[in-house]
């Protein structure tokens, strides 16, 4: 067995064998480069294993397979191959056919692990979902996180299972026919449990930070090893455990000034790699608005990434629903509408205006002819709901007709839609940032919690700021349970029943027309003070129209939209009056006029 390190820092290093309780110190030879390697017949899977330095430190290996004792512990070898995968024959799904569920393997569940989301999947299935996505499983410190702070990014975290265990939970998702995707973090680690300062400094940028830590170095002096192991991490969880997708996490935080920068270099390489013999989506949220990395090539196929978490949609749909213009919706608050029906016709809401909220910084670029499927849209996931300061629901903050509105808008457009544990029967349980870090460590996160609430007018008042849940007190993990008890109920069940009715009509009416679907034919118009037409010409030359009231008063059409209603949502329009929360949906075939 060969163990390998990259320690440029380091004069000498060992691999630390736990041999039967005893430690076994097995030197490792310089093999250039700042590289050390050690190739041993005492070790085999099941072996426990960590680095110590001339110093006698000891650290689990950056790229451990398994932490079976946390982040500290030693790392534990994996044999690869020792799954025998049931559905061999999956090759994924294409991306039209999408419908996300986005969810938290520690609170979906009463028992919190890989096996307890597996025995909900028949659920989603029935519900109509395609697409599974998991929070990070990068293992963190502690005993729960959200997975943002993972610090060993090839490592399942060991609070939900084996390696093994997460490889039977792809491959039963893939049994029910849907696709399963992974969140990656490639922009920090986390705070606690991250030793590479001390043998690999070099993994880092000095001088640059994120608003989490330490920036990643993909453009400094000595980076091409630090390229190659998130590149190779992405590939890890594409081949290895046969994820269909990942998303990558706000990369906006990450600075590469090399032409190809990271991102286009490992979505270059995913495409050489596993995908070319299955369909692989590379996702992204991108708080720079940056189209460029959606773009398509003669074929209508993306030359890099297949489509970006859409925030300016969900911020405007957030207004119109809830009133709130403080923090992030400042910049939607003056025109909500017309951004909403901007990101619903062209992407992006900010195609490079300045944003009030980010100092009168530009923001984005132009995304009007990139295809409606390169943007996921949402009204509820982990951010939205978690990074506010109580982790409200959309249902504790609007009324009942609202939500199911924009529900009716966001499932039906040609864009991929997303909900989130829980949505589908209106949980109004909430989902706050919790995490489980050392003492200095959850200091420095409340502190940055409260700082995160400034820019709104609610917490003004410290007695306000003081009501905020501990991020680290575990009442707040358990504040974040899924309830399914209420899927039960007579309402959970009506609401259900809502969503699978809509994701059954997406994917009879909108999914046979995605494909092919292209950019800069889509268009809208505001219909009075709270009304929204938006029109697509969709990939079979069908045209769908929506026409929406998302206010409180009866809106009058000047016209009726060609072609048949598919879908109505609250009252029907009726004499050209569109009732208050209302929506329509039609569907013409140009063709079938002609004739």
């Amino acid at each position: 067995m060969r163990f390998r390190l990259w320690a440029p820092q380091a004069r000498e290093m060992a691999v630390c064998l736990d041999d039967e309780g005893r430690e076994m110190r097995l030197p490792m030879a310089k093999a250039g480069e700042g590289w050390f390697e050690c190739v041993t017949a005492r070790a085999a899977p099941g072996s426990r294993y960590g680095f110590c330095s001339e110093a006698n430190l000891r650290w689990p290996d950056p790229a451990s397979r398994w932490n079976p004792v946390d982040v500290h512990g030693p790392s534990e070898v994996i044999d690869p191959l020792a799954y025998v995968w049931r559905e061999d024959e999956w090759a994924g799904r294409p991306w039209e056919e999408a419908a996300i569920y986005e969810l938290h393997v520690g609170t979906f569940t009463r028992t919190g692990d890989f096996a307890g989301a597996a025995s909900r999947l028949g659920h989603l299935a029935a519900l109509g979902v395609t697409a599974v996505e998991l929070m990070p499983l990068a293992d963190f410190p502690g005993a729960h996180g959200w997975g943002y702070d993972g610090v060993l990014p090839f490592a399942p975290a060991s609070c939900y299972g084996a390696p093994d265990d997460l490889k039977r939970l792809v491959d039963a998702c893939h049994g029910h026919g849907m696709m399963m995707f992974l969140d990656v973090v490639y922009n920090h680690f986390g705070p606690e449990g991250n030793y590479l300062h001390r043998y690999a400094p070099q993994f880092f940028s000095p001088g640059r930070r994120t608003p989490w830590g330490d920036a990643i170095n993909f453009d400094g002096p000595a980076c091409r090893p630090v390229r190659e192991f998130f590149i190779h991490n992405a590939l890890y969880w594409l081949e290895e455990y046969r994820f269909d997708g990942l998303r990558l996490d706000a990369v906006h935080a990450i600075r590469d000034d090399n032409r190809p920068d990271i991102l286009d270099e490992l979505a270059a390489r995913v495409a050489a790699g596993p995908g070319r013999a299955r369909h692989i989506h590379l996702l992204l949220e991108n708080d720079c608005n940056a189209a460029h990395y959606l773009r398509r090539d003669t074929r209508g196929a993306p030359r890099a990434f297949t489509a970006q978490w859409n925030d300016d949609l969900h911020h405007a749909a957030h207004v119109l629903a809830t009133g709130e213009s403080g923090g992030c919706y400042q910049d939607y608050a003056d025109a909500p509408l017309r951004y909403l029906g901007r990101g619903l016709a062209e992407g992006f809401a900010y195609q490079g205006e300045k944003s009030a909220y980010r100092n009168g910084a530009p923001r984005g670029e132009p995304s009007r002819d990139l295809p409606p499927t390169a943007f996921i849209a949402f009204l509820q996931n982990h951010d939205q709901i978690g990074n506010r300061a109580f982790g409200e629901r959309l249902r504790s903050l609007a009324g009942d007709a609202a939500v199911r509105a924009l529900a009716g808008i966001v499932l039906l457009a040609p864009s991929i839609p997303l909900l989130f544990m829980g949505e589908e029967w209106g949980s109004r349980r909430p989902f706050p940032f919790f995490c489980d870090l050392g003492p200095e460590s959850m200091r420095r996160v409340r502190e940055g919690r409260r700082r995160e609430f400034v820019h709104f007018p609610a917490f003004a008042q410290p007695s306000t700021m003081d009501r905020i849940p501990d991020p680290g007190h575990p009442a707040t993990f358990q504040l974040a349970r899924l309830d399914w008890e209420t899927l039960d109920t007579a309402e959970g069940a009506a609401w259900r029943d809502f969503y699978r009715r809509l994701l059954r009509l997406r994917r009879k009416i909108i999914v046979p027309r995605l494909a092919g679907v292209q950019g800069g034919h889509a268009s809208f118009r505001l219909l009075g003070g709270r009304g929204v037409q938006a029109t697509w010409r969709l990939g079979d030359g069908c045209r769908l129209t929506l026409l929406a009231n998302v206010g409180e008063t009866i809106i009058l059409l000047d016209r009726r939209p060609p072609g048949r209603c598919v879908y109505v949502g609250g009252k029907r329009p009726v004499a050209g009056r569109l009732p208050p929360w209302s929506i329509a949906w039609y569907l013409d075939d140009p063709r079938k006029r002609r004739e």
